[in-house]
C-alpha cells in the first residue's frame, strides 16, 4: 500500500493490526504515528479535534476498563492508498468494568457491546473518523437506563450551560474526507433499502429481507426475520416522522470467502415529534448518527448490523425539555 508501512498488507490489515496495537498491546505512544495531530473526532455526543484528546480518552477508557479487547468483525472499505480510504470497521468489544470512571464507581461486571468506526486513512495516518459506541448496551450491562444515564452525564458535566454539546450539522468540524464511498451494488443496494424505509415503504423488508435474518440493534439486542426488523425501523421512525433521512456514505464489497456486503453511514436530523422508540414526543431538536452493516445472501438480505448512540439522542431530548 502506498504511503502505508510495509508491514501492512492490506487496509484491513492496518485498520485491525493499529486497533489491537493500541489497545490491547498498550501502544498508545503509536497514537502518534497513526493519529493525524488535527484528527477529527466525531462521536453522537460530541465533536473533538486533536490527536491529544483522543490518547486521553484512550487513558481514561483501559482505567476504568483495563481488560477491554476488541474483535474486529469486519472492515468495509473503499478508496485508494493514493487518494485515501475509508473504512467502517465493526467491533464486538468485551470489557470488564473494573475502574471508577465515566460510568460511575467500579461495578465489576463483565460487558460485551459493539462499535462501528469510519476512519479515513492516507500516508499511515488516520485523520477524519465517525464513531458509534453502543452506549445502550453498555449501561444497561451497568444496571442504568439509557435516558437516567444521559442526565447523569448532563449533571456531571457542569449541568446544561457546561456539558457537551452533542453531534449536530451546526457542531460538526469539517474535516478532510470529502469521499462518499463507492458504487457497488450491494452498497447502492442497501442505501436504497434504508431509503425506502425511512420514507414509509415498510413493505420492502418483507420483499427483502431473508425470513431468517439475523438482525444486530441498539441496546445489544440480537433479533430475528423481517418482523423484528419492521419493529425496529418502525419505532425509530414514529419518533421522528418528520426528520430528514440522508445517505452521507455508501460502500459496497465482494470480496473472496465473503458474502457481498455494505456498511452506509446515514443521519437523520428534525424535531421529536412523534410517539416511538424515545417515548412521549418533546419537541427536541435531534440529530442521530447511524452507521448499518448489511450481509446478502440468495433469499435476500440475511444480516443486519445497525447502530446508532441512544444515550445522546436522550442527551439531546433532555437538554430541550428540561428535565433534569
Amino acid at each position: 500500500m502506498k504511503g502505508f508501512d510495509p508491514h501492512w498488507t492490506d487496509f484491513p490489515h492496518y485498520i485491525l493490526g493499529i486497533t489491537k496495537e493500541i489497545w490491547e498491546d498498550r501502544g498508545l505512544s503509536t497514537l502518534h504515528r497513526y493519529y493525524a495531530p488535527d484528527i477529527i473526532v466525531r462521536t453522537p455526543a460530541s465533536v473533538a479535534q486533536g490527536n491529544a484528546g483522543v490518547i486521553a480518552a484512550t487513558m481514561a477508557t483501559l482505567a476504568e476498563f483495563p481488560d477491554r479487547t476488541l474483535l474486529g468483525e469486519d472492515v468495509i472499505w473503499s478508496g485508494t492508498p493514493e487518494t485515501g480510504m475509508l473504512s467502517s470497521h465493526r467491533i464486538l468489544s468485551t470489557a470488564t468494568h473494573k475502574g471508577s470512571g465515566v460510568y460511575g464507581p467500579a461495578t465489576g461486571k463483565r460487558l460485551v457491546y459493539r462499535i462501528m468506526a469510519d476512519c479515513h486513512a492516507r500516508n499511515n495516518m488516520i485523520d477524519d473518523e465517525w464513531l458509534i459506541r453502543d452506549q445502550g448496551a453498555i449501561v444497561r450491562q451497568l444496571g442504568l437506563d439509557p435516558k437516567d444515564y444521559a442526565r447523569q452525564q448532563i449533571a456531571r458535566e457542569g449541568g446544561p450551560d457546561t456539558c457537551l454539546r452533542p453531534l449536530t450539522p451546526a457542531t460538526d468540524l469539517p474535516g478532510p474526507y470529502k469521499g462518499r464511498g463507492n458504487d457497488n451494488a450491494s452498497g447502492k443496494a442497501l442505501a436504497d433499502l434504508l431509503s425506502g424505509i425511512m420514507d414509509a415503504d415498510f413493505a420492502r423488508i418483507g420483499r427483502e429481507y431473508d425470513r431468517a435474518a439475523q438482525l444486530e440493534y441498539p441496546g445489544g439486542v440480537t433479533d430475528h426475520g423481517p418482523g423484528a426488523a419492521d419493529r425496529f425501523w418502525m419505532e425509530l421512525r414514529a419518533a421522528f416522522p418528520s426528520a430528514e433521512f440522508s445517505i452521507d456514505h455508501v460502500i459496497g464489497r465482494d470480496d473472496p470467502k465473503m458474502p457481498p456486503r455494505a456498511a452506509v453511514r446515514w443521519s437523520l436530523y428534525g424535531k421529536h415529534s412523534g410517539w416511538g422508540r424515545f417515548g412521549a414526543p418533546s419537541g427536541a431538536e435531534v440529530y442521530v448518527l447511524g452507521i448499518t452493516h448489511a450481509e446478502f445472501g440468495p433469499w435476500g438480505l440475511r444480516r443486519e448490523y445497525t447502530l446508532f448512540d441512544e444515550t445522546a439522542i436522550w442527551r439531546q431530548i433532555l437538554l430541550h425539555t428540561g428535565d433534569l
